[in-house]
């Protein structure tokens, strides 16, 4: 487990690094901006979110338990997920495809996002969408030669798979502290949410999904694979684990 001191360091120190060469061109083909221009579009927008209403319930969150390097460190966070979107931007602006200001989803999930003030939920909605665009980002890569958007892509996947990490420790510590029997219907929220997000991404992006190489079932079989890595490995003990395996 790491300290919230730590994981500013890691996003100070990850924030020099430049894995994306801005000097090559883009040369995604009709075919492949066909099937991933959309979801590329509604990504980008989902992005760019100031994330407001995050760092509202981190603050409240850290000053409740005296971590206040824990709001630095979410603020570090979303400056790393608006430099996905700035890429993404980039990238539509060479191709010369206009930013999108409005997606279904996105709105969906600002709605959600204005409302709620959990640090909990906040966290588990974070790990889930991470673990979705794990999916997505590696899926557009594989769905076009553009070496570009493949370098902006493994940028990503990069941080993602850091995001993921700070995200499932700090749920850890706050489904540590219920009791028992908060615990024991968490698990089964946890769940239901994680599974009925991850379908609806499918339901939106399923066309990125497919030409990534994806079926329905092999991205189910990937989401299962990820909730067992997150939300059920710190929700369950080893033996519970063996038992409802």
């Amino acid at each position: 487990m790491h300290t919230s001191n730590y994981w500013t360091g890691h996003f100070k120190a990850n924030s020099w690094q430049k894995r994306v060469n801005w000097d090559l061109k883009p040369n995604i083909n009709r075919e492949e901006l066909n099937a991933t221009l959309p979801s590329l579009q509604a990504w980008q927008l989902g992005e760019t979110s100031e994330g407001l209403h995050l760092i509202a319930a981190s603050t409240k969150y850290a000053q409740k338990i005296g971590d206040p390097e824990y709001i630095d460190a979410v603020k570090l966070f979303i400056k790393e997920e608006q430099k996905h979107g700035n890429n993404l931007g980039r990238y539509l602006d060479m191709i010369g495809k206009p930013r999108i200001k409005q997606n279904w989803g996105d709105s969906l999930f600002r709605k959600v996002r204005y409302f709620n003030t959990s640090m909990e939920l906040w966290t588990l909605a974070v790990i889930i969408v991470e673990s979705t665009a794990q999916i997505f980002y590696q899926s557009l890569k594989d769905a076009t030669g553009c070496e570009l958007l493949k370098e902006i892509c493994t940028d990503i996947l990069v941080d993602e798979s850091y995001h993921i990490t700070f995200q499932t420790e700090r749920l850890a510590i706050l489904f540590d502290g219920k009791n028992n029997f908060s615990k024991g219907w968490r698990r089964i929220v946890y769940k239901c949410f994680f599974y009925a997000t991850s379908l609806l991404v499918w339901h939106a992006h399923k066309h990125v999904f497919m030409a990534g190489g994806n079926t329905f079932d092999t991205y189910q079989n990937k989401m299962k694979l990820k909730y067992l890595k997150t939300v059920k490995k710190l929700t369950y003990p080893t033996s519970m684990q063996l038992t409802h395996s």
